[in-house]
């Protein structure tokens, strides 16, 4: 991208400024990032197209858009610029008790309502300045081929939206370095005291109603796939768009919904829930945390990978879970 003669006479700020405008998709949002004023940051982007050769963005009224230009040279860049921080920062290691940086994990409503008091329970102890936030991924609508259902979470981990992504699919580009966190498997939940629970047999289920968790509306899932091996349907008569959403649904219904046992078992009992095995078999999940390889040279991103594999919830029992039992290991009784 850049010779030896460049290099010279070039301002290696110029790709701090890239960076940041590129993740803003703003110059005015960038200047404040940077502590500059808008035309600093439009001078700079000037000098930065006569370089490139390359208009790097187009205005828009929102904001700017990065040319093809722009995204081909965003993974070199960043790569630059992390090696560049990586040997800066051996001179002051991250430490995690006074750091007070800000990390942004994207994962699932239902992978992050399993992880994230454990992470915070972590960082509470042992890095109290470090804040997170929580970026909801979702899989690619319509998209029914595995490496490509998650393409939304591997653009966000290449322009740095995100430091980490959970998402449960083995089928991660070759660019990205792969954690294993837990293989996860789905319960049906329902309302305490419904009927299915005495009785969760395969054509039970057929004949009951159905509440499918599912961004776009889309009422078939991967349930539906496993039921039409067996020859069988059933009728779903509600789509929600999260998981949390599903657990107060269910509550004041007699719908039934196939839901990640270790989220149920962590969540439903606040709602008055229970749940049993499904009656057929279900896909079971590698739930997998996924960054560039490129950003494990960063030591704050690699002690955040850490965490989050020491952040996994104890697996329940196979079987029926009460509400009542859970509540009353929680010294409650609820009905």
């Amino acid at each position: 991208m850049l010779n030896l003669v460049d290099l010279s006479r070039t301002d290696l700020n110029l790709l701090v400024l890239f960076e940041a405008v590129l993740e803003e998709r703003h110059v005015g949002h960038a200047a404040e990032r940077l502590n500059l004023t808008s035309s600093a940051v439009s001078h700079g982007l000037s000098r930065l197209r006569r370089l490139m050769n390359d208009p790097l963005f187009l205005r828009t009224p929102k904001g700017v858009v990065p040319t093809a230009g722009a995204l081909e040279l965003s993974a070199p860049i960043a790569d630059v610029l992390a090696r560049v921080r990586n040997v800066l920062s051996a001179a002051e290691p991250f430490d995690p008790a006074s750091s007070t940086r800000r990390f942004t994990i994207g994962a699932p409503d239902g992978i992050s309502a399993v992880l994230l008091a454990p992470v915070l329970g972590e960082l509470a102890r042992t890095a109290p300045g470090i804040d997170i936030s929580i970026r909801q991924l979702l899989p690619t609508p319509g998209e029914t081929r595995p490496e490509r259902a998650w393409r939304g979470a591997f653009a966000d981990l290449d322009d740095r939206v995100t430091d980490i992504a959970v998402i449960p699919t083995g089928h991660i580009p070759e660019r990205f370095h792969v954690g294993g966190l837990y293989d996860e498997d789905f319960v049906v939940a329902m309302r305490a005291g419904h009927a299915f629970a005495d009785e969760p047999t395969l054509a039970r289920y057929c004949e009951l109603q159905h509440l499918v968790v599912s961004l776009g509306g889309d009422p078939h899932g991967f349930v539906d796939e496993a039921l039409a091996r067996l020859g069988c349907t059933r009728r779903v008569a509600l789509t929600v768009p999260n998981f949390m959403f599903a657990l107060a649904i269910l509550a004041e219904t007699d719908l039934l919904c196939a839901l990640p046992r270790r989220f149920a078992a962590m969540h439903a009992a606040r709602f008055g829930l229970e749940s049993v095995d499904a009656p057929l078999e279900l896909t079971r999940f590698r739930i997998n945390a996924v960054l560039p390889k490129v950003a494990l040279m960063d030591a704050g991103v690699a002690w955040l990978l850490v965490i989050l594999e020491k952040a996994q919830p104890p697996l329940p029992p196979a079987g029926r879970s009460s509400a009542t039992i859970c509540a009353l290991q929680h010294g409650r009784e609820r009905f």
